[in-house]
């Protein structure tokens, strides 16, 4: 026992712990480990850890990353080794989700390869200095164009975490709503807290036209929820380590952070940027208004999305910073009736699939016939929801049979529910004067 200590206990007074190395009391810690001779707090260990770690890179020796060693969790739902599929199969698997779309397709199953295909490059040991960089990728298409579903199917293909985050819900860090570092949280909750898998994950965020900014130049007034938010996402697209809260900094600020690297995330960003087809006008020197034929109104705005280039997203309001780190551009083209009757019946997943497999749960055969499912794509068109909208229509006609079905008995015995063209027009009529009358 030292002299000092000795002092306090004949006085009557406790001896209060203190870190050896920093000299933090044990109130100012999170974690205070005694030892033989004196005691060391967790923010000293960490240090410690990343000293350790440098010495060892130097050394040659790879180190253990924080949070990867056999100790921390581990998914099972992610554990599986990551599979390099050449971007033709890619596109092939694509194909039985998302009808139409060839280029879009093709773009992202390019961007999607050569991304890990850097991250598997990246773990073994290279002979030269050449370091590729990884390509994020921005969509720019109509509401309704499959731009979520194509990130989503990608993701399951791959077996990696996969999580959908809203722009629109981000503000600058200390304003009110949540911070950006909240994108990283909810990919660390789909992983299963494990940071390694999260690490190869892929992010979709949607409604990043919502944040760009109201002119095409710097802000002079603060913008906490457009171009802030653009500059905060900045590193993060970039490639950084960032420190992560894991249920979310504001509801619980007294938790640890986690650390992530964010340098093999896959960010895939998507908006409708509604109005961008006037920036490209003005480019191209052409023009979306003045035409007599609405038809070929229509036309000339779908056509104008071909044209797309980075400096129409700038123009539109995101800060070139941002644009920079979103290299790979992809536009969707707009639904045509042709497309949106095959969406309903072609796709692995496709809506008249789903209607089918539920009323077969109850031993009934649904037959929606061809002219029903022309006369759907033809409203689906007229209201301009692309294919989410093709959802709410077969709802609204399906609704009183899923209530009260009208059954008829096919010629081997089995009960059949038959939808005309004439029915889904009388069901949707009903259903509009329901509205109007209310």
């Amino acid at each position: 026992m030292s002299k000092i200590e000795d002092s306090d206990m004949r006085r009557g007074r406790t001896t209060q712990h203190r870190c050896s190395f920093c000299g933090r009391g044990e109130e100012d810690v999170m974690i205070l480990v005694s030892g033989m001779e004196g005691q060391i707090c967790d923010q000293c260990t960490e240090k410690a850890q990343e000293i350790i770690d440098g010495e060892m890179r130097k050394a040659g020796v790879q180190p253990h990353a924080h949070g990867h060693d056999d100790d921390s969790p581990k998914s099972a739902k992610f554990n599986s080794p990551l599979q390099l599929i050449p971007p033709k199969q890619l596109k092939s698997f694509l194909d039985q989700f998302v009808i139409g779309q060839h280029d879009a397709k093709k773009v992202l199953s390019i961007a999607v390869y050569n991304h890990y295909k850097r991250l598997l490059q990246s773990k073994v040991q290279r002979e030269d200095d050449i370091e590729i960089e990884k390509s994020n990728v921005l969509f720019v298409g109509p509401t309704g164009t499959g731009k979520t579903l194509m990130a989503r199917s990608i993701a399951k293909l791959l077996n990696v975490p996969f999580t959908i985050v809203d722009a629109t819900i981000f503000t600058e860090a200390g304003y009110v709503g949540e911070d950006v570092e909240s994108i990283l949280s909810r990919l660390l909750q789909v992983a299963e807290y494990d940071v390694e898998a999260a690490e190869r994950g892929i992010v979709y965020i949607d409604e990043i036209d919502k944040i760009s900014r109201k002119q095409d130049n710097p802000s002079i007034t603060r913008d906490v929820s457009g171009e802030g938010v653009q500059q905060g996402m900045l590193k993060m697209l970039e490639g950084a380590e960032v420190m992560v809260p894991p249920q979310g900094g504001r509801k619980h600020p007294e938790q640890k952070m986690i650390k992530i690297n964010t340098q093999n995330v896959l960010f895939i960003c998507g908006g409708a940027f509604d109005g961008i087809e006037r920036i490209i006008a003005r480019r191209v020197n052409r023009t979306v208004i003045g035409f007599n034929d609405k038809n070929q109104k229509r036309v000339e705005k779908e056509n104008m999305l071909q044209y797309l280039s980075h400096q129409d997203v700038k123009s539109f309001g995101l800060i070139p910073e941002l644009v920079g780190r979103l290299p790979v551009l992809v536009h969707l083209d707009p639904l045509d009736q042709d497309t949106l009757r095959r969406i309903l019946t072609e796709p692995r997943n496709a809506l008249v699939k789903q209607y089918q497999k539920l009323f077969s749960l109850e031993g009934i055969q649904l037959e929606i016939m061809s002219e029903a499912i022309e006369f759907m794509a033809e409203k689906a068109l007229e209201y301009k929801l692309g294919a989410r909208g093709l959802r709410s229509l077969c709802e609204e006609i399906l609704r009183d049979a899923m209530f009260d079905p009208q059954l008829t008995t096919g010629p081997d015995g089995e009960t059949k529910l038959i939808i005309t063209r004439e029915y889904a027009e009388q069901q949707l009529a009903a259903q509009h004067g329901r509205l109007m009358a209310a």
